[in-house]
């Protein structure tokens, strides 16, 4: 529980059956504005709050007076171009009267395994949590294809809390819990109230049960629980029914915590720390002691540029004497870079002809 009264930003995955009333196919929109005052509430102590939202396909299902049963491709990404204008009103609509700007952001699995992808995203989500809005992110169900799919929220939303360096990422679902065995089922399963360690017993316990609006089972839960804790995120699973389910999860609801691995800033040093380099940029005395300070590394203070990279590769820093200081993310292809280095940061547009970011290395994309 700590986990969640001490986070600075969590990501928060509601699944359709929540928000899509099953027999109407109408938005459960009491329940909705219960969440917002729990967004509101989150927000009001310093916490940066992104919500992975699902129900763009149960919304738009309704609209267009399609079956419940599975749909083909073409008809499901249909419903969800009718849907997602509805789940943006909705979401927009029951955070305005707390004067919170909502964000929709549409992702596929490619815009996390593509490291530009990835580095326009997480660029993205963190200019957003820093002007104080709250991103609604979802798959982009209008267009995506089986090959690009990530295919459940539960994983979309742990991939989405390890690109914002989230602490916590809560799961609102239809269970209390990870459980040994289906406690539909099974009457003498066991919740677990916390999990350190996802064994492959833990592993076997999980089945795959389906609801009727919803995709995910445990087994994507758990799928989610190793991605999020291996970058540092605690991950909890929660019935989200109840009104302000949030709330009620800080007092005391009936949940499993999987503990994660460390500190999430700490876990992404050491990814970019363990990536082979593309290129290596030189940099002088003044920018070594600003990137020891805490800094980012400016075009201003690189003094050579060498090997051939694109934008997201990670590159060696050397100090002025050759001594390899650190590595980072690149926010340069290398033409770009070697237009730019030792120019301030306010010539990037004139050099360049259109405008750049700031950072050649951002801070939060270098391991020193």
């Amino acid at each position: 529980m700590a986990a969640l009264t001490s986070a600075k930003r969590i990501v928060v995955k509601i699944g359709s059956a929540l928000l899509v009333d099953r027999e109407t196919g109408e938005l459960r929109a009491g329940w909705l504005h219960s969440l917002a005052n729990d967004v509101a509430w989150l927000k009001s102590r310093g916490t940066d709050v992104v919500l992975v939202s699902s129900g763009s396909i149960a919304l738009g299902r309704g609209v267009l007076g399609m079956p419940r049963a599975d749909l083909p491709l073409e008809q499901s990404q249909a419903a969800a171009a009718v849907g997602q204008i509805r789940l943006a009103r909705a979401y927009e609509e029951a955070l305005a009267p707390h004067r919170i700007t909502t964000a929709q952001v549409l992702v596929t699995l490619e815009d996390s395994e593509n490291r530009r992808r990835y580095l326009n995203s997480r660029a993205t989500l963190e200019t957003l949590l820093g002007m104080g809005a709250v991103p609604i992110v979802n798959e982009n169900d209008t267009i995506a294809t089986d090959e690009i799919r990530y295919g459940d929220n539960d994983r979309l939303a742990a991939q989405v809390a390890v690109t914002v360096g989230a602490d916590a990422l809560i799961l609102l679902s239809d269970v209390d819990g990870f459980y040994s065995a289906n406690p539909a089922l099974d009457a003498d399963a066991k919740r677990y109230d916390r999990i350190d360690e996802i064994t492959p017993e833990i592993e076997a316990m999980a089945g795959d049960g389906v609801s009727g609006l919803s995709k995910g089972g445990m087994i994507t839960k758990l799928l989610a629980a190793k991605m999020a804790t291996a970058a540092g995120c605690a991950m909890a699973i929660t019935e989200g029914s109840p009104l302000n389910p949030l709330k009620t999860l800080e007092e005391g609801a009936p949940c499993t915590w999987f503990t994660g691995q460390g500190d999430p800033q700490a876990a992404r040093k050491r990814w970019i720390a363990a990536m082979k380099t593309r290129g290596v940029l030189t940099i002088d005395e003044g920018a070594a002691r600003a990137l020891m300070s805490g800094k980012s590394l400016l075009p201003a203070g690189v003094r050579h540029v060498e090997g051939d990279f694109g934008r997201g590769d990670p590159l060696a820093i050397l100090g002025p004497d050759g001594r390899k200081l650190g590595q980072g993310l690149s926010r340069y292809t290398a033409d770009e870079a070697r237009a730019i280095q030792g120019r301030q940061s306010q010539e990037i547009e004139a050099t360049l002809g259109y405008p750049g970011r700031a950072a050649l290395i951002h801070r939060d994309d270098m391991a020193l």
